[in-house]
């Protein structure tokens, strides 16, 4: 028998409703988390009908099908926060399984490929990397559940245990920290477009999750050894909350002065703010190296994806020809959504200045399928604050100086009585 799959009884009952519908040809995304042991799936979600397309017949999906599931998932997996990612994907169909089985690995390793391009880190030894396909019959209602090892490209469907349970992640911790970025990224000279400016910024997120990774995590105010367990003692069903300060060190690109290269420099990316980070643990005994590289790969997840979405708004304007004038841009704020049925889980969006809540629950339904109401949403954890611009006048240097002017931006203040409390939405600005 394959690996195990320990699954939210809301997650049956999602699919008992689709299945009831008279869907067919209907294909979602599975979330959840995975551990050594088993793996814990918490949510469902289908994927949008694609605009001008008719349900899928049988059980074959178009290339512009396949590329939307690809898309969705790529969209989901930046409202998920640490601990949670998309496991795999699930299709309602009314033909048998056996020939749905290439059509749910073309899925399966182009969410994977689509996903992983856009990560900064790079996998761990103990990362699990078999993801889960699900088949249901929608007239005989028979599942059929499988894996694939994404890692491996001649990895063959392997057979999985698939069980409901009530409470699955009722008593999973949560670690959360609040963070500082301050983050500079040069920009050439020859740069000729957002696109460049978009390759700098993504080579300065690298250098600086370097930084991340190698920070000091005290979890409750102690550094903890690896293999600590996080929740001995804890009572059932009860809610744990830890917090952490990361503290880390300066980025190692001031550390090899000697050999780097001087490069003339056009302008800069200035990142400044504040931001929330969280992960959720699975309750299958949590170890503090576990709650540590979840923590820091949401740290970085968050800021990379806002400066992302940033860079994909301006890139939309630039395309409508609308003027940017702006060289200040504030990086839309995270907003935290409980999932109904999920314990204590919840997923996240993120807000622009100019946006309302109303628009962050519409995307919530459009991607995650997510009922919320307004008051449900929680916007308390990143505010924006007072923002000032002061110039700073540099003495005559010599001609071709690494930065040929330098304006320091004061950004966003953080106001908080508890450190570990984010009250700070992140800005970025452009230089030039």
């Amino acid at each position: 028998m394959g690996r195990g799959y320990i699954v939210e009884d809301g997650v049956e009952n999602y699919l008992s409703v689709l299945c009831a519908s008279g869907a067919t040809g209907v294909v979602g995304l599975l979330i959840g988390q995975s551990s050594a042991q088993r793996d814990f799936v918490v949510m469902a979600t289908q994927t949008p009908q694609r605009e001008g397309s008719t349900p899928v017949a049988g059980s074959l999906l178009s290339k512009q099908d396949l590329e939307w599931t690809t898309e969705h998932a790529r969209q989901v997996s930046r409202m998920l926060p640490g601990g949670l990612s998309v496991l795999g994907v699930f299709m309602i169909t009314d033909v048998d399984a056996k020939d749905t089985l290439n059509t749910l690995r073309q899925l399966v390793f182009g969410i994977e490929n689509l996903i992983s391009r856009g990560h900064l880190w790079s996998l761990a030894d103990d990362d699990i990397t078999d993801r889960i396909t699900l088949h249901i019959n929608s007239k005989t209602r028979k599942t059929v559940c499988r894996t694939f090892d994404v890692k491996d490209p001649k990895s063959t469907a392997k057979p999985a245990d698939w069980k409901y349970q009530s409470g699955v992640c009722a008593s999973w911790p949560m670690v959360s920290c609040s963070l500082r970025v301050e983050l500079l990224v040069p920009m050439p000279e020859n740069r000729t477009s957002l696109e460049d400016v978009e390759k700098c910024l993504k080579e300065g997120l690298k250098t600086w999750t370097q930084q991340i990774e190698s920070g000091v995590c005290l979890i409750n105010g102690k550094r903890l050894p690896d293999d600590t367990e996080l929740t001995s003692g804890q009572k059932k069903n009860v809610k744990q909350i830890l917090k952490v300060q990361l503290l880390t060190t300066p980025s190692c690109q001031y550390e090899q002065r000697t050999t780097a290269v001087v490069q003339q420099c056009g302008g800069s990316v200035s990142v400044t703010g504040a931001v929330h980070a969280r992960a959720y643990l699975h309750s299958n005994k949590p170890k503090a190296k576990l709650a540590e590289k979840l923590l820091k790969r949401d740290v970085v997840s968050t800021v990379a994806v806002r400066a992302q979405m940033l860079l994909e708004e301006l890139l939309t304007a630039e395309e409508d020809s609308k003027a940017i004038s702006k060289d200040r841009f504030a990086l839309p704020r995270r907003v935290f959504c409980p999932v109904g049925g999920a314990g204590p889980v919840c997923v996240c969006d993120y807000q622009f200045s100019d946006e309302g809540l109303a628009e962050v629950t519409d995307r919530l339904k459009e991607i995650l399928d997510i009922e919320a109401a307004e008051q449900d949403l929680d916007v308390t954890l990143e505010t924006a604050g007072d923002i000032t611009e002061t110039e700073v006048y540099p003495e005559p240097i010599a001609e071709k100086s690494l930065v040929p002017k330098k304006i320091n931006y004061i950004g966003v203040a953080v106001a908080s009585a508890v450190a570990l409390l984010a009250t700070a939405a992140s800005l970025l600005y452009l230089d030039y």
